[in-house]
């Protein structure tokens, strides 16, 4: 007998967490491009001041998921995680309004990801470690619908601040508005208490029970990484990758600093990056070679080359999704206060009017994907996850692009909808095809490394863009959000080529 089925409510409370979660989210994504402008941030540095988001998912995720799955104490094995996170990521929304410099908020930008991510990475593995197989796509639309329903309050809660209870939206040069300032205190407690329910409300499967499932479920169907979780990348394999990937870094950093004579950052970062992971590899390849193959961090790159092939098809859609994704998130702000408001000074009233309704608008979009997360689970019961995730992001795509014909700021809100099924889709669609090629006892490990293919798209985003913006698009963000729709388009079209094994 498999994992019995669970009842609405009980899929209900497990994914509640992400209400709290997605205020965090939502805050940072509609207000930390805003905080670092009035902080004195010019507009091509902010791709690289948001830079710390994703590679703290790069860093934290996988080490979170390979922790969790090892973990077991009296709080469960993922709920310790959502509790220190959803402590950490509190205090955070507490201080990031109260910036007192640009270089502070940036650092502040960092911790408090972290934080959200160390919440977060273990609910994806939730949903494998509690429902069977045929529940996980409500069980992540669910959270796609907790994620939405957060978003809705938490992007809008500066525009609420000063429409409905009159706190003011402008502030003096280099000072944070006091409506911004509340909204993310409000985040601050939503976002505690909204985990620590599912943390109390949630009873979590033992080892042992986890354990009789898996049997059960290999019993029942193969999982292709199971049959291999044993195996271990040849060392040499390992040393040579890492050479590779050190010499691509250094090579672009040596173009980029003596031929190309740049000096942009973002750029450095990519290379650097290489450089990084390169190194990871030939440390990890020197550890094999002395039979240190134990460690997480080994084990951890062994996994990332074992992947399965639904995840290493999943990992193209996901890099030109998010790409788009972090685009909007970087540019929204500034494209619609430039391109469509016409104001460029942070400090003026019209600005700050653009910039609330860009809350809005990203309220709109949140809002419309909480709606979607169950019709699209009944469309793709009706046809198939694949075609469901190809359409949506299509129309996303397009969504993206109309921004940059549309005048009116009201009828963005139309564009707001194709951006919502999108999103609703990207939180959903992919981590149900997903599970179903995981190995249980690997699920929370897997789940981090699919963050890479999250992390890295957002990593490029905030290392070219700022590039393209200052030197190809003349210093308007709207082209960014341009590209960013073409880059959703390619990514509904590379669905097709996703196999769907569940």
């Amino acid at each position: 007998m498999g994992k019995p089925r669970l009842s609405f409510w009980q899929i209900w409370n497990m994914s509640f967490g992400f209400l709290g979660i997605q205020f965090g989210f939502a805050l940072q994504n509609a207000n930390v491009s805003r905080i670092f402008e009035t902080l004195g941030a010019s507009i091509d540095s902010i791709p690289i001041l948001w830079i710390a988001a994703p590679v703290t998912g790069l860093i934290v995720q996988p080490i979170i998921g390979h922790m969790s799955d090892k973990t077991w104490n009296r709080l469960g094995r993922r709920r310790p995680y959502f509790l220190v996170g959803a402590i950490l990521a509190s205090l955070a929304l507490v201080i990031m309004p109260n910036s007192p410099a640009l270089w502070f908020a940036a650092g502040m930008l960092w911790i408090m990801d972290a934080s959200i991510n160390i919440s977060m990475e273990p609910f994806r593995a939730f949903v494998g470690d509690m429902l069977p197989s045929e529940q996980r796509t409500i069980g992540f639309s669910m959270q796609s619908f907790f994620i939405g329903t957060g978003a809705i309050i938490a992007s809008a809660l500066p525009y609420m601040m000063t429409n409905w209870f009159g706190i003011s939206n402008t502030a003096p040069e280099g000072e944070i508005p006091a409506s911004v300032k509340f909204s993310f205190y409000i985040g601050a407690a939503v976002f505690f208490l909204a985990v620590l329910w599912t943390v109390i409300s949630t009873k979590e499967y033992s080892p042992e029970e986890l354990k009789k499932f898996s049997e059960e479920d290999k019993s029942r169907k193969h999982h292709e990484t199971s049959s291999r979780i044993d195996e271990r990348i040849p060392h040499n394999r390992f040393i040579r990758l890492g050479i590779i990937w050190s010499l691509i870094g250094i090579i672009g950093s040596v173009i980029l600093h003596f031929v190309l004579h740049e000096n942009d950052y973002g750029l450095y970062v990519l290379f650097v990056g290489s450089v990084i992971f390169g190194a990871l590899q030939i440390i990890a390849g020197m550890l094999t070679s002395k039979g240190k193959t134990e460690g997480g961090f080994v084990v951890i790159l062994n996994d990332l080359y074992k992947m399965p092939k639904t995840m290493r098809q999943l990992a193209v859609v996901q890099f030109f999704s998010w790409f788009a994704l972090f685009a909007m998130w970087i540019y929204t702000t500034p494209a619609v206060t430039h391109h469509i408001y016409g104001a460029t000074d942070p400090t003026s009233e019209l600005y700050n009017e653009g910039a609330d309704w860009v809350g809005v608008l990203m309220s709109v979009y949140n809002g419309f994907a909480a709606v979607m997360a169950f019709v699209l689970v009944w469309l793709a019961k009706k046809t198939n996850r694949k075609t469901v995730h190809m359409i949506s992001l299509i129309i996303g795509g397009i969504a993206f692009a109309s921004f940059y014909v549309i005048k009116n700021p009201q009828l963005l809100l139309i564009s707001e909808l194709g951006i919502g099924l999108a999103w609703a889709s990207i939180l959903a669609m992919p981590y149900a095809i997903l599970a179903g090629s995981l190995p249980p006892e690997k699920m929370g490990v897997y789940m981090g490394i699919f963050n890479f293919f999250i992390v890295i798209p957002q990593i490029t985003a905030a290392a070219i863009l700022g590039f393209f913006v200052r030197e190809i698009f003349s210093g308007e963000a709207i082209y960014a959000l341009l590209l960013g729709g073409i880059s959703m388009i390619i990514a509904g079209l590379m669905v097709m080529f996703v196999d769907d094994i569940d």
